[in-house]
């Protein structure tokens, strides 16, 4: 065969085989984008579960898109009932569809379940079958691999150091720094005595002193550009939680907020690498291998290396603390303190959401869930259901703990819904 025949040959092969992989990458596309979430949502129709219908490429999250931009152009009213203006598509889905239904992240199925009993059984994980969802994205910038997303010997491995770090022996030194931080604030607002005041920023500013001081000790002013860096991270993380982008174009196109982040996660990740170097050549210097020092990061440089691994609420104070400083031990027996938090953080859970991942094919309760789906226990309305809480759920009553925690729900919570 001549030379020109052969380049021809080369030319109709490289052709098909262009052919070839472009049918492969549409196949694939269409496995993912449309017949497994719609084989999912089938599944789980049959079973009773039903949910917004999944749309190609973007799932449910225009939806929720629109219902929180919508939301976000009324005033709020001045209540607890914060579950419709944070998390708006359950609080409407919920009615529509039931407590347990099927939402969409992308292609990526999300079965939402307020069962008590299944939550308990997800939360046991008896047969190990929900793992917790690998981060990514702007969430993996923010909480890395830490206590809250690793499984196995390196949680334990975690769990071990931080154990060490939030024992009450270490806890105590950091009370003086937090009780000085709230000594500040409210010296300032003797300033405003008679006049309104906005809490916000000030309360939000004294979060930021009380952990810059407690986790960065003689490091404050690094650690509180730490935790500013941290606060802007979780303004991008907010801002995209319901951004569907495909994997492979987000490796060469990324956005000013994808740029702009990785520039956040640099700078915060050399900031703590600088203090544990001056920390720990510190140590080396004096030749004592636990003068870390008594803030949280000087306890976990410590466990480290241990370990070699890696009203009438004014009352109750004034009664144990008289016109003495608060202490560690007088701390500890503050019951009406410990009702309030507890209510507070009923009303605003930190995390408003617990996701885990199906590792196969389960069975949950009665229902059969494949493998690859997210199970979600929706924190935030689980705490603000009349069913579990009564109907005064939106009210702020610390009295519903006064008998501890397990006490403090209707029987209901003990059944399924």
């Amino acid at each position: 065969m001549s030379s020109s025949g052969n380049q021809v040959m080369m030319i109709i092969l490289s052709s098909f085989l262009c052919v070839l992989f472009l049918l492969s990458a549409l196949i694939r596309i269409f496995h993912k984008l449309w017949w497994t979430p719609t084989r999912i949502q089938n599944l789980m129709v049959l079973q009773g579960i039903k949910g917004p219908s999944y749309r190609f490429i973007h799932g449910s999250t225009k939806e929720i898109s629109n219902m929180k931009k919508e939301i976000m152009s009324r005033p709020m009213s001045l209540s607890h009932d914060i579950l419709s203006a944070v998390q708006p598509h359950i609080h409407s889905w919920t009615k529509i569809y039931g407590k347990i239904f099927l939402q969409w992240h992308g292609s990526q199925a999300q079965l939402i379940t307020m069962d008590p009993e299944l939550c308990k059984e997800i939360l046991n994980n008896k047969d190990r079958a929900y793992t917790k969802k690998k981060p990514q994205g702007y969430v993996k910038k923010l909480v890395g691999n830490g206590l809250g997303t690793t499984e196995g010997e390196k949680w334990t491995k975690l769990r071990k150091v931080t154990n060490h770090a939030f024992h009450g022996e270490s806890l105590k030194f950091m009370i003086p720094e937090m009780i000085a931080s709230a000594e500040t604030m409210l010296k300032g607002w003797k300033n405003h005595e008679g006049k309104e005041i906005e809490v916000f920023e000030l309360f939000r500013f004294l979060t930021s002193e009380v952990i810059s001081r407690t986790a960065f000790g003689s490091s404050y002013l690094e650690g509180k550009n730490i935790f500013e860096n941290m606060v802007k991270l979780s303004f991008f993380l907010v801002k995209n939680s319901f951004t569907v982008r495909f994997p492979v174009f987000s490796k060469f196109l990324r956005t000013s907020d994808e740029i702009e982040s990785d520039k956040l996660e640099k700078a915060i990740y050399n900031s703590i690498v600088e203090i544990v170097k001056r920390r720990e050549e510190k140590a080396l210097m004096s030749g004592e291998d636990n003068s870390f020092g008594n803030d949280f990061l000087g306890s976990l440089l410590e466990a480290h290396h241990d370990a070699n691994e890696i009203s009438i609420d004014d009352l109750e104070v004034l009664q144990l603390f008289d016109k003495r400083t608060p202490d560690h031990d007088g701390l500890s027996k503050l019951k009406t303190m410990s009702m309030v938090i507890n209510e507070s953080l009923r009303l605003y859970p930190p995390v408003l959401n617990i996701v885990r991942k199906v590792k196969r094919e389960v069975r949950l309760g009665k229902l059969i869930v494949p493998a690859n789906v997210e199970v979600h226990i929706p924190t935030l309305a689980l705490h603000h259901e009349p069913l579990f809480w009564g109907q005064d759920v939106q009210l702020f009553k610390p009295e519903r703990f006064s008998e501890g925690v397990a006490k403090a729900t209707n029987n209901v919570m003990l059944h399924p819904l």
